[in-house]
């Protein structure tokens, strides 16, 4: 199991018990105060979610080098920056795997990209409420006080790659992420890293995670 889902995995453990803990150990009282608190942690249960789909008949072996689809690309409605921080993230991810970037490649890869607003609302009985995509535990543990509502961006980035022979969709992985809207380009670039590193995971298909 890849380190960064291991941690996440850990993190989603922790917080159910430290709630369980609340359940049982704390007044009630104190535990009406702790609705964003439940949030805060439940919250980190939550990363890059992803899937991929394939073409079987595709022999993956034979695709050594790629080269971005330019025509593809520019079609992303994102912020140059922010494709020039995908693709850098995607070069590394390909070298890593192995594969060169040519001129004359096996594989074109492009991406397409999309903003979703997700709202979620939490009864601060601590019921973790499903969001717009359905990710969310079901916790729920009794009680009626009152709403919270959470509202974030969250980003699906697809990536496809082609065949450039036959200029045929052979692959495609899909990562969703809340999106990270501050102004520090550190915690941007890495966000955009894990989304990729995530996504291209899922490259070659069958291959040992």
């Amino acid at each position: 199991m890849p380190h960064n889902i291991l941690q996440t995995n850990r993190r989603c453990i922790l917080g159910h018990t430290i709630f369980l803990f609340l359940k049982y150990y704390i007044p009630m009282k104190i535990l009406k105060l702790l609705p964003v608190f439940a949030i805060l942690i439940l919250a980190s249960c939550s990363s890059v979610r992803v899937a991929s789909d394939y073409d079987r008949e595709a022999n993956f072996n034979t695709y050594n080098t790629y080269a971005f689809f330019k025509p593809g690309i520019d079609k992303a409605k994102i912020s140059d920056l922010d494709k020039r921080r995908i693709l850098r993230a995607i070069d590394a991810d390909m070298s890593a795997k192995g594969m060169s970037k040519t001129d004359k490649p096996d594989l074109l890869v492009s991406i397409f990209t999309k903003e979703n607003e997700r709202v979620d609302m939490y009864n601060n009985n601590f019921g973790w409420g499903r969001g717009a995509w359905g990710w969310g535990p079901g916790f729920g543990w009794g009680g009626n006080w009152g709403n919270t509502v959470s509202q974030t961006t969250e980003g699906t980035l697809y990536i496809d790659l082609i065949d450039a022979q036959t200029n045929e969709l052979v692959w495609q992985g899909i990562g969703r992420s809340a999106l990270y809207q501050g102004s520090n380009i550190d915690k941007k670039e890495e966000k955009i890293r894990l989304i990729v590193s995530e996504i291209l995971m899922e490259y070659p298909p069958g291959q040992a995670k």
